[in-house]
């Protein structure tokens, strides 16, 4: 989130860079690798993962290694185009297409996707922090999530958000530290862990290897990504050095994050998936943390789980408000009322879903699912935008990348069809 208040800021006071070279160079240290990851750590990949975990123990470990790759491959693609174009995803894609009818059927496909995505991934983010309040007040979580929008809401149209950011992320970290710490406590089977390596889909898990990935490599983040490394990179910096450093900063991020989530899945396997226990409620996963936290262990994970969905309900619409504002040609302005509009649009709708949802828990899976399913839509753009020589010269993608990226999308999109497939009773 300190990203997007960074954009946010730069936006309002009219400074595309807003540092001198001094702070330049200091602020390279810590680059936008950290804002993708603190996207997807947040209450979704907390319960997809224990959910994972409980019900299949190590057998989807697979799935988790294949989405931290999937978001290196993707992330890097979006943070080189925009180190070398000096343009955003959004704005690539109005550029790369001739014929009106399809560029702006692209544009609007993008736009729908991101919208459609963030509001399933708004829904699970507050159903999370419902979830955590829950835990420790026993009131509906369907009626804290509504609060708790109410709350993002107001935060966001006054800018206060601001004061309360460095205790939610704390806490949020806080959380992850624990959860690997508890991985470690708990001495999972190694032999189990390393056997969950090899792809397999176990009866009924296609939606959560979907989910899995959709908590992982998020359809905003690519949008983000490409804009925020120009704030961090600037022209000054030569292309060769801001490519190194960006590209040790997304993996160095990425691959943190992902160990993150193999902890809850290690966690959630050892502690409940053995001993035949499931998850339908907050209570149910924070029984992970009790080998390290005994009874502490609820109010923990609870206090976390509020702050992880707090958070994200604060990143995520202003993330899909830069990523429209970026597709359409808007000036990324948070007093403009089509910039308010966008993030507005966004938590409304996700606030809607969580107060109507049926199962929280149920909820929370499907808006990672969404995403995932959203991803290939993303993806194939980002590839026909990342070998286009006219932008990037000789740093387009390469064969190597190229494939990599087609294997992303075609495994995205595979597991997609084969879980709609499924759903309609073609396949069993």
């Amino acid at each position: 989130m300190s990203e997007v208040d960074s954009q946010a800021d730069r936006a309002e006071q009219g400074d595309p860079a807003g540092r001198g070279p001094a702070v330049h160079r200091r602020a390279r240290r810590f680059g936008p690798g950290l804002l993708v990851t603190a996207a997807f750590i947040g209450p979704g990949t907390v319960t997809t993962a224990s959910i994972s975990g409980a019900d299949f123990g190590f057998a989807l470990v697979w799935a988790v290694a294949f989405s931290v790759g999937a978001a290196m491959v993707l992330q890097e693609m979006s943070a080189r185009l925009g180190i070398v174009s000096r343009a955003g995803l959004g704005e690539a894609l109005r550029t790369t297409f001739r014929q009106p009818s399809v560029r702006y059927g692209a544009i609007g496909l993008v736009v729908v996707a991101i919208a459609f995505g963030n509001s399933a991934f708004q829904t699970g983010n507050l159903t999370g922090a419902g979830l955590g309040l829950e835990a420790l007040t026993g009131v509906s979580p369907r009626i804290w999530a509504g609060l708790v929008g109410v709350v993002a809401f107001v935060l966001l149209l006054t800018g206060t958000y601001r004061l309360i950011e460095g205790a939610i992320i704390a806490l949020v970290v806080l959380m992850s530290v624990v959860f690997v710490a508890t991985a470690v406590i708990v001495r999972p089977n190694v032999g189990d862990l390393f056997g969950g390596l090899v792809p397999s889909v176990p009866s009924g898990s296609t939606l959560m290897v979907i989910a899995l990935i959709g908590t992982t490599v998020v359809p905003y983040n690519l949008f983000l990504h490409a804009s925020s490394v120009q704030q961090k990179w600037p022209e000054d910096v030569s292309v060769g050095e801001a490519l190194k450093e960006s590209r040790g900063d997304t993996y160095l991020a990425i691959g943190l994050g992902g160990l993150i989530t193999l902890a809850v899945v290690t966690t959630a396997a050892t502690a409940m998936f053995t001993k035949g226990l499931g998850v339908a409620s907050a209570a149910d996963m924070a029984a992970q943390l009790e080998p390290l936290l005994g009874s502490w262990a609820q109010t923990f994970f609870a206090l976390g789980l509020f702050a992880a969905g707090l958070t994200s309900a604060i990143t995520a619409p202003l993330a899909a408000a830069f990523a429209v504002s970026g597709a359409l040609g808007w000036k990324p302005d948070l007093k403009a009322a089509r910039f308010r509009a966008t993030w507005a649009l966004v938590l409304i709708a996700g606030t809607v879903f969580a107060v109507l949802g049926e199962s929280p828990v149920t909820a929370i899976l499907f808006a990672q699912a969404a995403n995932g399913l959203l991803l290939p839509i993303v993806a194939v753009f980002l590839l026909v935008v990342m070998n286009r020589r006219d932008l990037l010269g000789d740093h387009r993608n390469s064969l190597t990348r190229n494939v990599l990226g087609g294997v992303v999308m075609l495994v995205a999109t595979g597991l997609g069809v084969f879980n709609i497939l499924r759903a309609t009773g073609v396949v069993g």
